[in-house]
């Protein structure tokens, strides 16, 4: 029993370093890793390079497959081309498990003294978290350790070899058996390493070894469609395709899994290295055999997996990818896109109110009204989904972007409340009662409204570009606008003295309405700020100093 609980430990210890190793690289060289794979995607075999090295460094062919999606996802790159950088990655995770199954106890206690030093000491910096890097190599390779050790008696145990003796060597059930081992460990490689490990010591037998291989590649390919399998049509191609391949690749390997037993025992004294060598083998062929038939395979999973269903005016979240969560450079940007289709919704409520006002129209109105809780419910996904971003695993630069999307979104959703505000004001207090404002009065709304429009356009670019220059002139832009206000209040009160009937009647909608619109124009002019703090744009007061009257001054 306490073998057993010995083993179950150290596989558990396998899993988590490779987890740890996998989420530290993605935060160091997330948005690195992200590029690699963006410049990778014009040839098939520039893509097949860029997967075989970016999951050689994250060792983990799921992660990714679940990276690449997302680009497909957003139509950033095609799905023949995702499927290149797959058939690379896979083998790049293979030659992983070949690295980890040499003797690397000696290299253990030390990977681990150095990735816990620098850990500790240089936590929030790039090499803490190289350190944290070195930790899971560390743990991986003491994992492996542990297992040897913990099979060594379970091996001399009668009871234990007569059940391994006793299971039938049936290949089918030993693929499915390595892939549902694989989807409960979330890692091929830890599956591959401990089939392995068991096989040099005795308690599998060579080909009930391999079966489990082939079993881990198509788990491998089960995990990243299961990842996917809530997110639209477009996200869920590339795990598709994939799995094609391995799925074909497995059925092609089977009639001759006997004749590669006989091959790898000439070529490979161990029965360790075999097992792992017939699995780099297996991607190899796997990528030299299939990178001709990305396109084809490539075609039938896009019409098979039509984004048939995607509504453009849709309100709901379009962009806040759950997978790239794991990258968070590739998160910080969906979220700056959703924001920005949040933006779009308020837009969309502020050129409304025009119509609403010149036409009376209360069904445009309650339309508008309700676009309100779409753009809340928009600003509570995105605060949520920043939320789940590992600010450690953020740069200086993405901080300060995360800050920006934040500020960002809570504007938009304070502009979308005074919004719903003041249509229900037009609502209650002219449309109801069948009042209308002045000619001049009109004339007045109608041109603040248009200042607001082109304001919130620059806003917008402001926040996607952050250009200084573009930020300096919302900030003019709001000086003019609070100027515009101050003018048009003064002539609504001469109208008033010149007792214009129309005017009067309108008189409290009129300055509440012009006020409103210039709270509004407050809160997208105040995009601008971050980035001018950001640049040392900013004075920190307003105030002339001198200007100010010091207590008991009698100037």
């Amino acid at each position: 029993m306490q073998s057993l609980l010995n083993l179950l430990a150290a596989i558990a210890l396998l899993v988590w370093g490779t987890h740890i190793v996998r989420t530290g690289v993605l935060r160091v060289f997330g948005e690195n890793l992200r590029l690699v794979l963006s410049r990778s995607f014009g040839n098939r075999f520039k893509g097949l390079a860029a997967g075989f090295g970016v999951t050689t460094v994250v060792q983990s062919g799921t992660a990714t497959c679940l990276i690449v999606a997302s680009f497909v996802g957003k139509g950033l790159v095609t799905t023949a081309a995702a499927l290149a950088v797959m058939l690379g990655a896979d083998v790049g995770s293979s030659l992983m498990a070949v690295v980890f199954s040499f003797d690397l106890s000696w290299l253990s206690p030390l990977l681990i003294v150095l990735g816990v030093v620098m850990f500790i000491t240089r936590q929030a910096s790039v090499a803490g978290r190289i350190g944290r890097v070195l930790i899971g190599l560390g743990l991986i390779t003491l994992a492996l350790h542990l297992i040897v050790e913990a099979t060594r008696p379970m091996t001399a145990s009668p009871a234990v070899r007569a059940l391994l003796v006793a299971l039938p060597q049936e290949i089918l059930l030993d693929i499915l058996v390595g892939a549902a081992l694989t989807v409960l460990s979330y890692s091929s490689l830890a599956i591959v390493l401990l089939t392995a490990t068991l096989a040099e010591t005795g308690l599998l037998t060579a080909p009930v070894a391999l079966g489990l291989v082939l079993g881990a590649n198509v788990g491998s390919g089960l995990l990243a469609l299961f990842a996917t399998s809530g997110q639209r049509a477009p996200v869920r191609r590339l795990p598709v395709g994939n799995l094609i391949f391995k799925a074909i690749g497995v059925l092609l390997t089977i009639p001759f899994l006997g004749h590669a037993h006989v091959l790898l025992q000439e070529w490979v004294p161990s029965v360790h290295q075999q097992v792992v060598t017939f699995h780099l083998a297996f991607n190899i062929a796997l990528a030299l055999v299939f990178i001709g038939f990305t396109h084809p395979i490539a075609r039938w999973v896009d019409r098979w997996l039509s984004d048939t269903d995607v509504d453009a005016a849709s309100t709901r979240p379009r962009h806040l990818d759950p997978m790239a969560l794991a990258t968070p450079s590739l998160a910080i940007s969906c979220a700056a896109r959703e924001a920005l289709h949040q933006a779009d919704l308020v837009e969309t409520m502020l050129r409304g109110i025009m119509p609403v006002i010149r036409n009376n129209d209360l069904q445009l109105a309650e339309q508008l009204r309700r676009m309100d809780d779409a753009v809340d419910d928009l600003y509570a996904a995105i605060k949520f989904y920043l939320t789940q971003i590992s600010r450690e695993a953020l740069s200086e630069r993405e901080g300060r972007r995360w800050a920006d999307i934040m500020s960002f979104t809570i504007n938009m959703e304070q502009v979308g409340d005074t919004i719903e505000r003041v249509l229900q004001d037009v609502e209650d207090k002219k449309v109801r009662k069948n009042r209308s404002f002045s000619d001049a009065g009109m004339a007045e709304i109608a041109h603040l409204h248009d200042a607001l429009i082109a304001n919130l356009r620059l806003a917008m670019s402001v926040f996607l570009d952050g250009q200084v220059r573009d930020a300096q002139r919302l900030l003019e832009e709001k000086a003019r606008f609070r100027d515009l206000e101050h003018e048009y209040a003064a002539t609504h009160l001469a109208r008033l003295r010149g007792n214009t009937a129309q005017s009067i009647e309108t008189s409290s909608l009129h300055i509440d309405l012009i006020s409103d619109l210039k709270r509004i124009n407050s809160h997208i002019c105040s995009i601008a700020y971050p980035i001018l703090e950001s640049a040392g744009a900013l004075s920190k007061t307003r105030i002339r100093q001198s200007q100010l009257i010091e207590p008991g001054d009698t100037r």
